[in-house]
């Protein structure tokens, strides 16, 4: 039998984010790294759904949506029954996409004329109230995003937000509608349908706002959302929350942290680590830039400490730091050195014999899994909400403990406390 679900998420991290939620109410779940050149892929065999990671949210446009195209074809072979696009729970794109291009391209492959569009997620504190998307008790637009080095968010009315990346109409259903449960979400589906829009940004403030949203839209041929709406889908196949999903073989080897997000949480998460006087090393983009072996003098720090760890290696810095480094060297260039670096280290820790390894950052797991050749993922327990426990292989056969950690998710005490649910070291 087929897969039921395929979902195409935009970064790595955001990948492990919704097939979290996806193995929390019971679905087996394998996470794929970019599209596979095969036809098929061993892992996915055992699975219930299968998210593929892009690394699309900041790519060019017309990169972004090709590679989704590639993502849905292949999930189509495999026999999915729905397609989830899934993009972050702070909606962070720029007003060209690439979250309403793709979207549309989608739809256009699957001859839909109507999808539904949420990137809330409340137990991260990811809520939308009549359209507009708050983090935590603030706006979008008053929060840490409002300083992302790529993709700064503004605005909070997804409806206008999307409605800058798309060609089709952008219509709202609110809480009001969401309150009456999934017959009345599909009555207002017709509803919208019937006035020619295409696209409905949809309210929720509760996990239960999400599971009659899942319930609603189980006749779709795609949805659109955060990792929050995973939570009201496989309900839809007949499936029920059980540990069994969770379930990965046990960790070993020296424990590790790579750090390249420049969010508010895990800005939080550097300074907690290092108050606790554990081990760790600064990457300065500036001594990349001026052509300094950054990465050995990383790995030799990491190997005198790796016994006594986790080690961190971290290029995390406040907003107004960071933006000194990209006036400087340019944003682009600033973050691809950064990427770089941090990948070589990555790939020179698993060397020296990491086997469980923390990753901070969409683009910098994105980089590290790339350069570790993993190409799957079976996803296991959550850590924290938004973050699981993976286990997968690098080309050379090494097994690894992946968690691939969005920046603005997790508690101040994640790079410490993650290690925790493995066992002792």
């Amino acid at each position: 039998m087929g897969i039921r679900l395929g979902a195409i998420a935009d970064d790595f991290t955001g990948a492990t984010d919704l097939a979290n939620n996806l193995v929390r109410a019971g679905m087996r779940v394998v996470q794929l790294i970019d599209v596979p050149e095969d036809g098929a892929h061993g892992l996915a065999g055992e699975a219930d759904a299968v998210v593929i990671a892009l690394k699309s949210r900041t790519a060019p446009v017309a990169e972004a949506v090709n590679a989704s195209l590639r993502a849905l074809a292949w999930l189509r072979d495999a026999g999915a029954e729905q397609v989830y696009f899934k993009y972050c729970s702070t909606f962070d794109s720029t007003p060209a996409g690439n979250i309403g291009p793709i979207a549309e391209a989608l739809m256009d492959a699957l001859d839909t004329d109507f999808t539904v569009a949420t990137p809330a997620f409340p137990d991260n504190g990811r809520t939308v109230f009549k359209g507009h998307l708050f983090v935590g008790d603030v706006l979008l637009s008053e929060s840490g995003m409002r300083d992302h080095p790529l993709t700064p968010m503004t605005d909070s009315n997804l409806v206008e937000v999307l409605g800058a990346q798309t060609t089709r109409p952008v219509g709202l259903i609110d809480h009001t509608v969401l309150a009456g449960g999934a017959d009345a979400v599909r009555a207002r589906i017709t509803e919208l349908r019937s006035r020619g829009v295409a696209f409905a940004i949809v309210d929720a403030v509760s996990n239960d706002d999400l599971v009659r949203l899942g319930e609603a839209v189980r006749d779709l041929p795609l949805v659109t959302a955060g990792s929050g709406l995973a939570l009201g889908l496989p309900a839809n196949w007949g499936l029920r929350p059980t540990s069994a999903a969770a379930g990965l073989p046990p960790a070993a080897g020296h424990r590790a942290v790579v750090s390249g997000s420049v969010s508010t949480a895990t800005n939080g998460q550097v300074r907690a680590f290092l108050d606790t006087g554990r081990p760790a090393f600064g990457v300065d983009p500036l001594r990349i830039a001026a052509g300094e072996d950054v990465a050995g003098s990383a790995l030799a720090f990491a190997e005198a400490h790796l016994a006594d760890g986790p080690v961190l290696i971290y290029s995390t810095e406040a907003p107004d730091t960071v933006r000194g480094v990209q006036n400087r060297l340019g944003a682009a260039e600033a973050g691809e050195l950064v990427e770089r670096t941090l990948a070589e280290i990555a790939r020179g820790l698993v060397a020296r014999g990491v086997r469980q390894l923390v990753v901070a950052g969409g683009e910098t797991s994105g980089a590290v899994v790339r350069a570790l050749g993993v190409t799957g993922l079976r996803i296991g327990p959550q850590i924290d909400p938004g973050v699981p426990w993976c286990a997968g292989t690098a080309s050379d056969g090494t097994p690894l403990h992946l968690a691939l950690k969005s920046g603005n998710f997790g508690g101040p005490d994640f790079f410490t406390a993650a290690f925790g649910l493995l066992g002792p070291a």
